[in-house]
């Protein structure tokens, strides 16, 4: 990637977030191609789209993924004409993805090789701060390769912070769901109990 240049970025998986954020990254006048499996999300996400992840990586300097879970990523890094045949030496990999971080660390290993930098990024703040560009991004990896893609991370994101090593971003965002799950629990057994007690449970 140029330092004089404004790199272009690329979006693997173009669903609920990863569209939106691309659409961000596009209308804060920064290049991006995108690419999905499935056809449909791709047509619906208003941004140039690829026919494949080997193309998307030919034609980008910072790709990004948004992909459901660790299973699905793997199989875009290491299938055959997958990410990590088609990287290049100098590029960056941003997965804002929500994985397991021991996953995470294999990738990152392997794209070292390749002098590939890899950053995995947690995001919090679901599709509507995503629409605004407010997210909250947890990132792990090397802070000069945060730093690096950090003009991009503003078009979609409010707030981002370097948690450490690399697998630390996503052990964040796991910890973050954590609390979020027991918040939600904690709710419905209140709403529970005051049904049974009588309360109008809308004003509660």
């Amino acid at each position: 990637m140029s330092a004089d240049t404004t790199p272009t970025s690329g979006m693997v998986g173009l669903g609920n977030m990863g569209g939106r954020i691309a659409r961000r990254i596009r209308d804060g006048g920064l290049a991006i191609v995108g690419y999905d499996v499935d056809a449909d999300q791709a047509g619906r996400a208003g941004v140039e789209t690829v026919p494949s992840v080997e193309t998307l990586f030919g034609a980008a300097d910072v790709v990004f993924f948004s992909l459901p879970d660790s299973r699905v990523i793997e199989s875009v890094v290491f299938a055959e004409g997958g990410a990590l045949a088609a990287c290049r030496d100098g590029q960056i990999v941003v997965d804002l993805s929500t994985a397991a971080p021991s996953s995470t660390i294999r990738i990152q290993d392997e794209f070292a090789t390749r002098g590939v930098r890899f950053v995995d990024a947690g995001i919090s703040g679901g599709a509507a701060a995503a629409e605004q560009g407010a997210l909250t991004i947890m990132a792990g990896g090397s802070e000069e390769a945060v730093e690096a893609v950090g003009p991009i991370l503003e078009t979609f994101a409010s707030r981002v912070y370097h948690m450490g090593a690399p697998g630390s971003g996503h052990v964040a965002k796991l910890l973050n769901n954590f609390l979020n799950g027991i918040s939600l629990a904690a709710t419905a057994e209140v709403m529970v109990a005051a049904r049974k007690a009588g309360l109008d449970l809308h004003q509660l």
